[in-house]
């Protein structure tokens, strides 16, 4: 298991499966389970016991996780779903590139 190029806030593209092709941004990741929360994305029916008096339970939508390597980073600059490098900039940090045009993510 790499590291995982995707962070939260990111934009990313669905790549395969039912959700092909739509966007959304990151809510959250899971490295163990090499996954992310893509918002709007892989929607899950849940059924929800209330948990507290006054409280309502009933059947609620949620974003369900991801594999990674189902979604792609999409690139403000060129706003298409790119692959991602690094480079290391003269101060020594690490940044995300572009593989696309080369701009900074």
């Amino acid at each position: 298991m790499a590291g995982m190029k995707v962070k939260k806030d990111d934009t990313v593209m669905v790549i395969s499966g039912k959700d092909r092709g739509r966007r959304g941004k990151v809510l959250g990741t899971i490295p163990k389970k090499d996954a992310v929360v893509v918002e709007g994305v892989n929607i899950a029916t849940c059924h929800v016991k209330p948990r507290r008096q006054g409280e309502e339970g009933g059947i609620m939508k949620r974003e369900a996780a991801l594999r990674v390597c189902k979604v792609q980073v999409v690139c403000p600059k060129c706003d298409k779903p790119v692959r991602i490098g690094y480079k290391i900039d003269a101060d020594g940090k690490k940044n995300r590139v572009c593989k696309r045009c080369g701009a900074v993510l």
